[in-house]
């Protein structure tokens, strides 16, 4: 099944937002941790702002047609900042993650920027090795 990477839009948050939650809630659960977003309502308040503010690049994963993850770059200042990144969890192990990851980095050497920069859960491995 063929993914296709493209620009985020404000439209996509009502996807994205859901998907972001029970990709955090998860790894989350998994450790033992509290969960980063109360709840997937909060989730994608978040990803409307960044997906309506010029000044975060947004790049969603799709599958057959349907959202199956976002990631996003914060060019407001000189270093970049990755994230939030998120694949569904039934989408996982399908180099999802790491394509959305190669978009975003791409964009910040097209752009030029002084560096970039991810903040994580030291516990969550996965996003590390992305």
């Amino acid at each position: 099944m063929s993914i296709v990477l493209r620009p985020g839009t404000p439209g996509d948050a009502a996807m994205c937002g859901p998907i972001c939650f029970e990709a955090f809630k998860a790894i989350d659960d998994e450790h033992n941790f509290p969960w980063d977003f109360p709840s997937a309502e909060i989730a994608t308040g978040l990803l409307t702002m960044m997906l309506s503010n010029p000044g975060f690049y947004s790049v969603v994963a799709e599958q057959e047609g349907k959202v199956i993850g976002s990631n996003f770059l914060d060019e407001r200042g000189p270093i970049a900042g990755v994230g939030p990144i998120t694949v569904d969890p039934a989408s996982q192990n399908q180099t999802v993650g790491r394509r959305l990851m190669g978009a975003v980095f791409d964009r910040a050497s097209d752009r030029q920027a002084a560096g970039v920069r991810l903040l994580q859960s030291a516990f969550h491995n996965r996003s590390l090795c992305l």
